[in-house]
């Protein structure tokens, strides 16, 4: 029996959540709007996801309003895809998602976040243990750990070697 496609007969708000964001690629384009990538190419080029499947996604969460798409160019016309307050009330299940594969999959962290005010990494759930205070997405400063290559090949991996804010938009130079 084929897979269905939504899950009409679940009566739980997880089965809800996974019709929309429940798709392999899905989350890692919200990750990657969190870290800053706006631009088409840039997710494209990141993510190494086909064409088609990129402009699916992108679709689907622009009418689902976790991301907004943006003009930032007229001529010739070209748009970003920024994220928004029901995007970003996505991270602490993508922290907690990645966490469990720091844990369990990952010899050591490819990326380290912090609290923005004074430096503290963030706990388990993205409790600031010095302050004792959850840290808003803004306040969260991205750096790379011991795991991540210091010398990767796309230029939107090269961008993120820089210590970063979240949802500060990437400069990759690249239109």
């Amino acid at each position: 029996m084929a897979l269905g496609k939504d899950y009409a007969t679940q009566e739980c708000s997880i089965a809800r959540a996974l019709e929309i964001i429940g798709e392999r690629w899905t989350l890692l384009v919200v990750r990657d709007a969190l870290y800053g990538v706006r631009r088409y190419n840039d997710f494209l080029v990141h993510l190494g996801i086909p064409r088609a499947v990129l402009a699916a996604r992108l679709q689907t969460l622009t009418a689902e309003g976790i991301l907004e798409k943006r003009r930032y160019q007229q001529s010739p016309p070209r748009d970003e895809y920024v994220i928004t307050e029901r995007g970003i009330a996505l991270w602490p299940t993508l922290r907690s998602l990645g966490r469990w594969g720091r844990e369990h999959f990952a010899a050591e962290p490819l990326r380290v976040f912090r609290h923005a005010d004074c430096g503290t990494e963030l706990g388990t759930y993205g409790e600031c243990p010095t302050c004792g205070t959850v840290v808003p997405v803004a306040d969260v400063v991205m750096e790379p750990g011991p795991g991540l290559s210091p010398d990767p090949a796309d230029p939107v991996s090269r961008a993120l070697l820089a210590p970063k804010r979240l949802l500060e938009p990437i400069e990759t130079g690249q239109v």
